[in-house]
């Protein structure tokens, strides 16, 4: 099937990423949220540093990119090529730097609460085993209106725990993925906003070993982007007009697989998501007019349903989800 294409920009930064880094990579997907000009990214476990650089190149001079990876030898891999992607973009400065450190323990790593606009992550927490401390932690780092964006592996169904003394299934992300509709507890719990699906697949195990050790739980790939909205927000249901301004967006901007706005066309939208388009980055790209009689932290009602299962997605556009660049 034909993929879902990426932004022209994200093409373009992809294209000036060292061909080394791009060979060590092992994500599932490219976790690029639409305008980061000027933006504060940090990647939680940043590995080979792809997705990094691209970022680099995105937030511009301004913005501010960190790495975090947990193993020494990702971080001496990434760190080489700093000053190259420096020049390659034509900064006076670096915009970029990674530093070892754990998801659970953000501010060892010198990460300060309420600094950063995004925190994206890439195939990653499905292998760290306390994800709430993980989730935790990416909301404390995040400003209010700030965004975590990520792509990871989930499950049909609690995950046996009997998988994880596997060493195999812990390896490929299928012991620690989670369940898809703990995803949306977990974050409800912790402060979040709903997650919103972006894009997913399913994932097909051909390995007949795997396939008989995991019995009838299926996986899918799933990129879900979650807001961190001021506490008191005022939330009712809304009519929003898309200007057109976010970059590479001029027509339409696909905010998820469920909220398409095309350029000067009003559309109804819930509590939660006028509250997030209000809020967040986003909020000088929307003409927005409340519904209802404003009040406080009402009851969100989402447009369509956007805490669907990663398997069940099907874009606005009915595209299929993975990125690609254009050829």
């Amino acid at each position: 099937m034909p993929s879902r294409t990426l932004p022209k920009s994200a093409c373009e930064a992809l294209k000036q990423v060292h061909p080394d880094v791009c060979k060590r990579y092992f994500g599932c997907g490219l976790v690029i949220p639409e305008k980061l000009e000027g933006c504060a990214v940090l990647d939680l476990g940043s590995g080979s540093g792809r997705d990094c650089y691209v970022f680099s190149k995105l937030v511009g001079e301004r913005g501010q990119v960190i790495g975090l990876d947990m193993t020494d030898v990702m971080i001496v891999a990434s760190q080489k090529y700093v000053q190259y992607h420096q020049e390659k973009f034509g900064y006076s400065k670096p915009n970029t730097v990674f530093v070892k450190g754990y998801m659970e323990k953000l501010s060892d790593a010198g990460i300060q609460n309420n600094s950063l606009d995004v925190v994206v992550s890439n195939c990653v927490i499905c292998l760290c085993p306390d994800k709430r401390t993980v989730i935790s932690e990416a909301y404390k780092v995040l400003k209010e209106g700030g965004e975590l964006y990520y792509s990871d592996m989930y499950a049909s169904k609690a995950v046996p725990d009997s998988f994880k003394e596997d060493p195999v299934l812990w390896g490929e992300g299928m012991a620690g993925a989670l369940y898809w509709r703990d995803l949306i507890t977990l974050m409800k719990d912790i402060g979040f906003s709903t997650p919103h699906l972006v894009a997913g697949s399913h994932i097909v195990v051909h390995n007949p070993e795997l396939q008989r050790k995991t019995g009838d739980v299926k996986y899918a790939s799933g990129t879900y982007r979650i807001f961190k909205i001021p506490q008191n927000s005022i939330k009712t249901k809304a009519l929003v007009t898309y200007k057109g301004t976010v970059p590479d967006c001029a027509e339409c901007f696909e905010f998820d697989a469920s909220h398409y706005f095309k350029t000067n066309v009003p559309v109804e939208v819930g509590a939660e998501m006028a509250a997030i388009l209000q809020n967040t980055r986003f909020s000088t790209d929307f003409n927005i007019s409340m519904l209802e009689t404003t009040g406080l932290n009402q009851s969100s009602t989402p447009q369509v349903n956007v805490m669907c299962c990663p398997t069940e997605i099907k874009s606005a556009r009915g595209s299929p989800p993975l990125p690609s660049c254009p050829s």
